[in-house]
């Protein structure tokens, strides 16, 4: 079925080659009271519709371009604001951006800079990519005068004069594809998501495929990591952290590489701050077998991941690594941790305060590796010192709304939507690690789900906004709450 958005992608990927004859104006207008409501649009103030491909016949620095600006903006001339703009070209098609005006970023000073507008175009970002489309974004879209890095220059070829125009103001960008399917998303996507941030109303008949489309580019907001991703970096690193808010599954994923990876050898332990070194490396307890006090070597749960991991393969998970006091309980054992210095003649070693086997040096075995899990929501734990720290990769394990969707239950989506549009949108970057992680709106239907929320999801929250963790989100926050409160007594 023919409809506005299919015609305009179609006049946007063919480039200046396929120029409507009465302009693009007309098809932009169709937008309103076809795919969003018309109140938004106002006839006597178009301001908002802006075509320019008849630049292209005209001076020699003038660059093609059409597109919808700010609303207040006027219906010619340099405008301010963000704007959704392609770049139509004769043989290269057309370049599709987010773009501030000349004018500077008044009046969208409040866009520009909120975290959540920067954090919904890095998501953008990824799911293009995901698709295989060609697309950049620039670290912060107010840094108005920044020039394109050569790379994005490189990547896009055919475009040198709109960058040499406008590369200071375009802070997202992609190439629209030739496939008329491929470029109907890529411009439904920069679409949708600039209405969403003006507010625009999307009409019924078109909801769907728009929460859809918003919901792929949601998807890409937190990486999404995958067991063979961790084993990657394993076999790579060798020390590897999990790390992430609660209810992501990293303990699950930490047991699911060792089973699918590892053949299940090797072996899992809790940290806590009762744990020491002599529970980790080495120590003494007591004989209960003799019949005076006699004290025995006790192997940690080091030496005994390494006896296992001279057979073959093992890995040892260490759940909730920060839980402990980590300089105390690995000691010197820190040293062994160095990736290119494990196993082999040349292996790193320590000296063990007690002899295991008649020897008192150790050193690590090439086929033993460690997954530790992390906790970042938990403030109450000292983070990791930098010399600890460098010595293992991290990975971040993020909410997964692919597996909340997947489930089918509409209420735990809604609230899982709502929820992480309060951290995207107005957390700072120190608390975006606090949204609470997908199994808290996993249940096996609408009434254990309810049972969830009111009995584990509300106290989270409740004690993130006791603690004042998400600063200026707390309002915002609170309101959410209220409402999931609200859904699971109903």
């Amino acid at each position: 079925m023919a409809d506005s958005l299919s015609e305009l992608a179609e006049v946007i990927r063919g480039g200046l080659a396929t120029a409507p004859k009465d302009g693009v104006r007309p098809l932009l207008k169709s937008l309103f009271g076809e795919r969003f409501h018309k109140r938004h649009f106002n006839e006597k103030i178009d301001g908002l519709l802006r075509d320019a491909y008849g630049l292209a016949s005209g001076a020699a620095e003038g660059v093609p371009f059409a597109g919808l600006l700010h609303p207040d903006s006027t219906p010619s001339g340099a405008y301010g604001g963000a704007s959704l703009a392609w770049f139509p070209t004769q043989d290269a098609g057309s370049l599709i951006t987010f773009v501030v005006g000349t004018a500077g970023l008044s009046p969208d000073e409040g866009m520009l800079t909120r975290p959540g507008h920067r954090r919904r175009v890095v998501a953008l970002r990824r799911h293009l990519k995901s698709l295989g489309v060609r697309a950049w974004t620039k670290a912060d879209p107010s840094s108005l005068g920044e020039p394109l890095p050569k790379a994005a220059r490189d990547e896009f070829n055919g475009f040198d004069r709109v960058f040499q125009r406008y590369g200071g103001e375009i802070y997202c960008m992609a190439h629209v594809p030739d496939s008329a399917g491929l470029a109907r998303q890529v411009v439904g996507a920069f679409l949708d998501l600039y209405a969403h941030e003006r507010g625009w109303e999307t009409l019924k008949a078109w909801k769907p495929e728009s929460d859809a489309l918003l919901g792929a580019v949601w998807n890409r907001a937190f990486e999404a990591v995958t067991p063979e991703q961790v084993n990657r970096v394993l076999r790579s690193r060798r020390f590897v952290i999990l790390q992430g808010p609660p209810g992501t599954g990293k303990t699950r994923l930490a047991e699911q590489v060792r089973r699918d990876f590892f053949g299940g050898h090797g072996h899992t332990v809790q940290f806590h701050p009762a744990v020491t070194y002599e529970d980790f490396l080495v120590g003494l307890s007591p004989d209960a077998k003799a019949s005076q006090l006699l004290f025995g070597v006790r192997e940690g749960h080091l030496l005994k991941a390494a006896r296992k991991a001279r057979e073959r393969d093992a890995l040892l998970v260490l759940d909730e690594i920060n839980r402990a006091d980590l300089s105390k309980v690995l000691g010197e054992a820190v040293f062994l941790f160095e990736p290119k210095e494990v196993g082999g003649a040349a292996a790193r070693r320590v000296r063990l305060t007690h002899a295991v086997e008649d020897s008192d040096e150790f050193a690590l075995p090439e086929g033993l590796y460690v997954l530790g899990t992390m906790n970042t929501a938990d403030r109450s734990t000292a983070p990791l010192d930098i010399a600890i720290r460098r010595r293992f990769a991290f990975v971040t394990v993020s909410p997964d709304r692919s597996v909340i969707e997947a489930q089918g239950l509409p209420l735990a989506l809604e609230a899982f939507d709502r929820l992480a549009d309060v951290f995207i949108e107005h957390a700072p970057d120190d608390a975006l690690d606090l949204l609470p992680g997908h199994s808290y709106f996993l249940a096996g239907d609408e009434a254990a789900l309810k049972e969830r929320f009111r009995y584990e999801l509300v106290p989270l929250l409740d004690e993130y906004l006791r603690q004042g963790l998400i600063g200026p989100a707390a309002s915002e926050l609170q309101a959410v709450r209220d409402g999931i409160a609200d859904a699971a007594s109903a």
